[in-house]
């Protein structure tokens, strides 16, 4: 892998939680609207930049992304981001904490002291990841890209000469990284704050030292692939904006990019690098990817369970006091379901014989539920497209599910067994793809602790 640093574009200390927010696409216009009401310095004047304008504004008017322009030139010159003056690399920690680490965090607790925390911390390296690398299959992707968030995430790129919000990537640990990044965060960080709505907390270092910043490039140029595991679209965009400018920039290249050095990488123009948060694989949190659905396809609930019963063995969860804990009826490992209807929740075990172990496409669980239950039974052949169904990420509970079955809205819920993220190395490596709706991290990326220009 060959990456950089870059001169990150950063809020001061005492700004960090006006100016940072939740990525473009977890949340709509009317809830970004929402969350930066009052805060002129949000970055969702920049992301979502139609809320500066009357509700109901098309997100890809014209005037929007003219608005993103101003807004960008408008923070920087207010000092609200602010450009470092050399080239760093980053360490970016999320945290999840329980009730009683959210409450002690800012006071108490340590970083490194998880049990204080309650909860699980992830360390990535935030640097600037090499355009080719992602355009020649070095930088992998498991899911599909749509052409028209693909084309708005360009123009976004474009207009603001920027990659205003990272990619999530993740990568074969290593010991030599993880001890650097251990003896980097001994330090005080730049930033520490707990992000609403979600309550995760949220820590920044700055790499300084020269001599750390180049171990770092030499590590990772020993390191043979990273993979996406948020972020196919602006990844997509981002190096697709970076091959345009490179083809419009006068200075040709008489060698292709892997013979290129390290050094000639360094002195390379911005616009070939886009911004990544790099973890390592090991950390992360993949959680369950659910579905919910309007209807039974014409079945009563006897014959919808009739129907269940010729690929599953099925059990009732019976007398059972759930309250705020779901944990009893939560999926007990691969090819496991918990189905919720008419009140009840049922257990579904994927009978032998139908799927294929020696297949990793065949094997998830996303496949198993498609093939068994959504398309055999219920008709639902496309995920992408069919009103008749929703998609429900884990961090919501399972009692989210229970509630839109209980409102009357969906007719019956599914809670599946997470992916693991050697399925998705797997899958990434055997150049297959994904089914949609397969994954779901958390914590999510905070946007606005720091920007890449591309010029």
């Amino acid at each position: 892998m060959r990456i950089k640093p870059f001169r990150g574009l950063r809020p001061p200390k005492e700004l960090v939680e006006q100016v940072n927010s939740r990525p473009y696409d977890v949340l709509n216009s009317e809830e970004a609207r929402a969350e930066a009401a009052g805060n002129e310095k949000s970055l969702y004047h920049i992301i979502k930049p139609e809320i500066n304008f009357e509700p109901g504004t098309d997100e890809h008017d014209e005037r929007v992304y003219g608005a993103a322009v101003e807004q960008f030139k408008r923070f920087k010159e207010k000092g609200w981001l602010v450009q470092d003056q050399e080239e760093k690399y980053y360490v970016y920690a999320q945290t999840i904490l329980d009730r009683d680490g959210v409450a002690q965090s800012r006071k108490t607790a340590s970083l490194k002291d998880k049990s204080s925390l309650g909860g699980k911390t992830q360390y990535g390296l935030v640097v600037g990841a090499w355009v080719d690398d992602y355009l020649e299959g070095r930088i992998k992707k498991h899911e599909l890209t749509r052409k028209d968030k693909e084309e708005d995430r360009m123009k976004h790129v474009r207009v603001l000469n920027a990659n205003m919000e990272p990619v999530f990537f993740a990568y074969p640990h290593r010991e030599d990284l993880r001890a650097i990044i251990q003896e980097v965060t001994k330090g005080v960080p730049e930033y520490d704050f707990i992000g609403a709505p979600e309550g995760f907390r949220h820590t920044f270092w700055v790499i300084n030292d020269r001599a750390t910043i180049d171990r770092i490039t030499e590590i990772f140029a020993q390191i043979p692939a990273m993979y996406i595991a948020d972020g196919h679209h602006r990844s997509a965009a981002a190096a697709r904006v970076g091959e345009e400018k490179k083809k419009m920039s006068a200075a040709k290249l008489l060698n292709d990019g892997m013979s290129r050095s390290q050094s000639e990488l360094n002195d390379a123009p911005e616009y070939e690098f886009f911004m990544a948060v790099c973890f390592p694989d090991d950390e992360l949190n993949i959680i369950d990817y659910n579905r919910v659905v309007k209807d039974l396809n014409g079945l009563s609930e006897e014959a919808f369970i009739g129907k269940l019963k010729e690929d599953f063995e099925i059990s009732e969860y019976r007398d059972i006091d759930i309250s705020d804990d779901f944990s009893a009826v939560k999926p007990k490992g691969l090819h496991n379901f918990s189905l919720y209807m008419g009140g009840k929740w049922y257990s579904l075990t994927a009978k032998p014989g139908r799927y294929n172990d020696s297949d990793p496409i065949g094997v998830l669980d996303v496949t198993i539920s498609s093939n068994l239950i959504l398309d055999k039974i219920l008709g639902i052949k496309d995920l992408r497209s069919d009103k008749r169904i929703d998609f429900v990420g884990g961090i919501r509970g399972l009692g989210e599910l229970q509630r839109r079955v209980d409102s009357g809205e969906m007719k019956m819920a599914l809670a599946l067994y997470p992916v693991t993220m050697q399925q998705i190395i797997d899958i990434a490596d055997s150049g297959n793809i994904m089914p949609p709706k397969t994954t779901w991290f958390e914590p999510k990326l905070r946007s606005g602790l720091v920007v890449h220009e591309l010029d």
